[in-house]
């Protein structure tokens, strides 16, 4: 299938493709070599990624080098999800105790339940953090 043209006979480009094409042409070649179960893992993925097998592999590699992006594995994709989920979290119960306290200021009249269920969210909530914190700190590598 032709790539649709611009108004002025010229091809249209990604914003990825313009980006490299302005660092100048990539004249070095690098070879990379992958067992079967690894080269398909790559396939899958630049095949999600809509893009040509090395073209991904080279600027999943730049982007890392760049740092860009930082690679992490599975387990740490699971505790930084735990991490989002917990602010989220976080932040409903500081809505509810800003309400409390609004109620407090207002009238006086919250009750018992409404501050113990707040204050055992806050509680848990911090559970949770601490948890994720510490699993992210196993799992941290120096940089070398």
């Amino acid at each position: 299938m032709a790539e649709p043209s611009a108004a002025d006979g010229r091809r249209r480009t990604s914003a990825r493709y313009r980006e490299r094409e302005a660092d100048g042409p990539r004249d070095n070649r690098l070879k990379v070599s992958y067992n079967d179960t690894e080269l398909t893992i790559v396939r899958e993925a630049a095949a999600r990624n809509n893009q040509a097998l090395a073209a991904w592999v080279g600027n999943v590699a730049l982007d890392v080098a760049k740092e860009k992006v930082v690679p992490v594995s599975n387990n740490t994709r699971d505790v930084l999800a735990e991490f989002i989920r917990a602010r989220n979290q976080l932040s409903r119960i500081g809505n509810n105790v800003n309400q409390i306290a609004k109620a407090l200021n207002a009238d006086g009249t919250v009750a018992g339940a409404q501050l113990a269920a707040a204050l055992d969210a806050v509680l848990q909530s911090v559970r949770r953090m601490d948890e994720a914190t510490r699993q992210v700190m196993r799992e941290r590598r120096p940089r070398s």
